[in-house]
């Protein structure tokens, strides 16, 4: 069993999620009163360090630890894409991927670690705002289609036009009949563009995170000045709409997962793991020249769920709750 596989019993969840930079500023803010704060940073970690206990070092050691080894884990599947992305080019196929799902599942982050190493001349991180006064009149996919890739470019949309799916109805962003004509032609639309001569990559990816952690991220949101530009009307409300997010999340998988162009489940609550069986899944969908065969290209059933097995779960949980719970 590989680090990432093994399961921590005695350790918090929420916790762990929230990484080790967070870990260490808990650690050091508990002990802050107790150092002068003058001096540059060098002379204030000597000051940490002389009243921080052996408990509190440990901590530390471990959450650093653990970023590096993080890190160490991502490297190998990022030269990897690397290497994919420049299949791609060659063979001047193209690549679409859709991070969707609720606000503070991690889609952002995990973005920013698959593309961390890639030549971005190759490469587009789509994220639309709100549509203009004229392209409200226009079809509702139009605007996306707009961003897709060239020949040898993979194109990542940061929500994409499943937004019409579950953001735009909840929110009363769109009318019922917009909805329902959405979700009626949509599969129509997507195997008009990936039946191109094999030549269109369309990966449809969904981060679903739980109703606990995602408190405790616009929690932190909230807090964090760094990240308060985060915070959006949805995001105020996503908590009090969660049951009516997931019924809409049951319908898009229910109504827009198929054979052809399927979704793929993370679960994201824990980021590190839930970026690496990203990684695995997009190398999975290619077959590229110079594939490392010394990596583990298998993917964690409990981090990677099909769309029909997720369909499944939500299924049983009706069944034996009286509601879908994720």
């Amino acid at each position: 069993m590989k680090r990432s596989e093994k399961k921590q019993p005695d350790e918090d969840p929420g916790k762990r999620s929230g990484g080790a930079m967070t870990q260490i500023r808990e650690v050091v803010d508990k002990i802050e009163t107790k150092i002068d704060r003058a001096g540059d940073y060098s002379q204030q970690i000597k000051k940490v360090l002389r009243v921080l206990k052996k408990k509190d070092k440990e901590e530390v050691i471990k959450a650093a630890l653990e970023k590096f080894y993080n890190k160490e884990e991502l490297a190998p599947y990022q030269a990897e894409l690397i290497k994919m992305q420049r299949h791609l080019e060659k063979t001047e196929k193209k690549m679409i991927i859709l991070f969707d799902g609720r606000d503070a599942s991690g889609k952002g982050g995990t973005i920013r670690r698959i593309t961390r190493y890639m030549n971005e001349k190759r490469y587009r991180v789509v994220a639309l705002g709100k549509p203009s006064a004229r392209q409200k009149t226009e079809l509702h996919i139009k605007r996306y289609v707009e961003h897709f890739p060239q020949a040898g470019e993979i194109v990542l949309f940061d929500r994409s036009w499943y937004n019409r799916a579950m953001v735009e109805p909840v929110m009363g962003f769109c009318t019922s009949a917009q909805y329902k004509r959405f979700m009626k032609k949509v599969v129509i639309y997507e195997n008009n563009f990936i039946e191109d001569a094999g030549r269109t990559i369309l990966l449809k990816l969904y981060f679903s995170v739980s109703k606990k952690e995602q408190a405790r991220r616009f929690e932190r949101r909230k807090n964090d000045p760094l990240r308060q530009w985060k915070l959006s009307e949805v995001d105020l409300q996503a908590q009090e709409l969660w049951d009516e997010f997931t019924n809409k999340k049951y319908m898009l998988l229910k109504k827009t997962h198929t054979k052809k162009s399927p979704w793929y489940i993370i679960r994201s609550d824990d980021k590190h793991l839930a970026r690496l069986s990203t990684m695995k899944l997009i190398l999975n969908s290619v077959r590229y020249r110079g594939r490392n065969r010394k990596l583990d290209f298998s993917l964690d059933p409990e981090i990677v769920i099909s769309g029909n097995r997720e369909l499944k779960i939500m299924k049983n949980q009706k069944k034996k709750y009286g509601k879908i719970l994720m």
